[in-house]
């Protein structure tokens, strides 16, 4: 009978631990339900905050909100004493004052502005020159030592200008980098960064269509117009004096007056390969139109119990392009999936983990970055002026286009393969039944697009989710058409607007999964890391003491 009596006591005691203690997949979906996001994404993408646009009265509305909204949940300031980061930037509309002319002791080609090149600068001056610099071929213009590759040695680049071609030469190659998966070594902006570390005066980018995954008709409009750029302490001088990028039909003459095969470009594929002296100079004057503003981040945080000294951090960006063109009548650019739907979400798990009977740990910090769609740069100010110590973080979790398409069997894991966060999202995945995968189009280097890249660009181990293809209800063949549906008719045009009658049981299982993958970081010891091969992983050994 005693045997007996304890027996029953157990089961009882298990019992009562059953009803009172909820199962993560239970506690998730009685925190997150999508109520909050329906409300939050319905102010945040009326035209009431006229498109949330850098420096506008929509900027100052959009920020006063979100702080209202945070300071509701009990969260605390995430900077200091204020929910707001200063992000201090420079508007420079750049015109070169005449064509580019290139030229040798045997002739000269001459490229016209727009349809030949674009250039550039960041320096925060009047006038920028380039005086009769030397040009150089340097291949791919990386240094990549975990792959054993260096464009540039053995090469004084200072006072010259470097001409590189777009991607990686995994690209061309499987059996290098990390084949057709783009690394961070073949996006364009590496190229500028390198080449300003190397102490050149300017560079060009080779376009080429299919490695580039664009046509030039994109790098054209997008260099035709003023570019926000961040505003360091040097004004910026530390960077190539002169930027830009030459259409593959302008390499191919300028190879031809250098006497030059056009098999150097295959050449530069290969290991071993060597710059090559062009032995051809061009001079340059870009003319700058500058005005300088600043925006902010939005900061809150909650606090950990006994590891509140590391934290996980959420991000979304809240910005879009406020006011412009009409189309159809419609002048706001309401960017409801892009990003309010992220920063909705940012806002119902930041209740879900205020609700947590069980408190984090670590410290979260919910954080809503400005000018991501001017590159960016709210983000990328936060990493080289944290609020917190980046070795003390241990992960991003970022939120950026979240749709209204349904429940998905599947989810997307942007650049898949470079963290241990991939087994987070992987379990939290098959909690709900559903499978991860990587982005369909590795090449085009979507991994590098969106604000946690500026975390993995200081180490920070950062996870990237999309929505997936292949719907519940309707099929791949479905999800995939509502997506090209999206980026054909709405995506960054007045068109993209909420609607209540928005499908939001997808999107909640998203925000489901990206809670669950923060709330299992919260309460561990140990920091995810960067997987072998990962251009982020010395990045972040070095800042852990490794």
């Amino acid at each position: 009978m005693k045997i007996k009596k304890n027996i029953w006591t157990i089961a009882l005691a298990g019992l009562a631990f059953s009803g009172c203690a909820k199962s993560e997949k239970e506690e998730s979906s009685s925190l997150i339900d999508g109520k909050i996001f329906a409300k939050q994404i319905a102010v945040l993408a009326s035209d009431s905050l006229e498109g949330r646009k850098p420096f506008s009265s929509g900027e100052e509305k959009t920020i006063q909100y979100l702080k209202t909204e945070f300071e509701k949940l009990g969260l605390k300031p995430g900077n200091g004493d204020s929910y707001f980061q200063k992000v201090p930037m420079v508007d420079i509309l750049s015109k070169p004052a005449g064509p580019l002319v290139i030229k040798n002791d045997k002739g000269s080609v001459v490229f016209n502005y727009l349809d030949d090149f674009v250039a550039a600068s960041r320096h925060v001056q009047d006038q920028v020159k380039l005086a009769d610099s030397e040009l150089i071929f340097a291949g791919y213009g990386i240094v990549a030592p975990e792959y054993g590759w260096n464009d540039y040695q053995g090469l004084d680049v200072r006072g010259k200008t470097v001409v590189v071609l777009v991607n990686d030469p995994g690209f061309g190659d499987s059996t290098l980098f990390k084949g057709k998966t783009m690394t961070y070594y073949g996006r364009w902006t590496y190229k500028f960064e390198e080449a300003a570390r190397q102490g050149a005066a300017g560079v060009l980018i080779v376009h080429d269509t299919k490695p580039a995954s664009y046509g030039w008709a994109v790098v054209r409009s997008g260099w035709s117009k003023s570019k926000l750029y961040l505003n360091s302490d040097d004004n910026n001088m530390s960077r190539a004096a002169v930027e830009g990028w030459i259409s593959m039909e302008s390499a191919r003459k300028l190879f031809k007056l250098a006497n030059v095969s056009d098999t150097l470009l295959t050449a530069a594929g290969k290991k071993g390969f060597k710059p090559v002296s062009l032995k051809v100079r061009t001079s340059l004057v870009i003319n700058n139109t500058i005005k300088k503003s600043t925006s902010n981040n939005v900061l809150a945080l909650l606090p950990g119990t006994d590891r509140k000294d590391e934290y996980i951090i959420y991000t979304a960006h809240w910005d879009h392009f406020g006011k412009g063109e009409a189309i159809k009548g419609d002048s706001i650019y309401n960017g409801a999936a892009d990003n309010a739907s992220g920063t909705a979400a940012l806002l119902e798990i930041a209740n879900a983990f205020t609700k947590l009977e069980k408190k984090p740990s670590r410290s979260v910090l919910f954080l809503s970055v400005t000018a991501e769609e001017q590159g960016l740069l709210g983000s990328d100010y936060y990493t080289s002026h944290p609020v917190y110590p980046v070795n003390k973080t241990v992960a991003d979790i970022n939120m950026d286009v979240l749709q209204p398409f349904g429940k998905m069997k599947d989810i997307i894991i942007v650049g898949k393969g470079q963290s241990d966060l991939d087994a987070y999202a992987d379990e939290a995945a098959a909690k709900q039944g559903r499978t991860t995968r990587g982005e369909p189009d590795p090449s085009g280097g979507w991994y590098f697009r969106s604000d946690h890249f500026n975390f993995a660009k200081v180490g920070i181990p950062s996870l990237y989710i999309e929505n997936g293809s292949v719907s519940v209800t309707h099929g791949e063949a479905w999800g995939e058409a509502q997506k090209k549906d999206y980026n054909d008719n709405r995506y960054h045009s007045p068109a993209d607007e909420y609607s209540p009658s928005w499908d939001l049981s997808g999107i909640i299982e998203d925000m489901q999964l990206v809670f669950e993958v923060g709330k299992k970081l919260s309460y561990e010891s140990t920091f995810p890391g960067w997987k072998k091969g990962s251009e982020f992983k010395s990045i972040r050994d070095k800042s852990m003491g490794k």
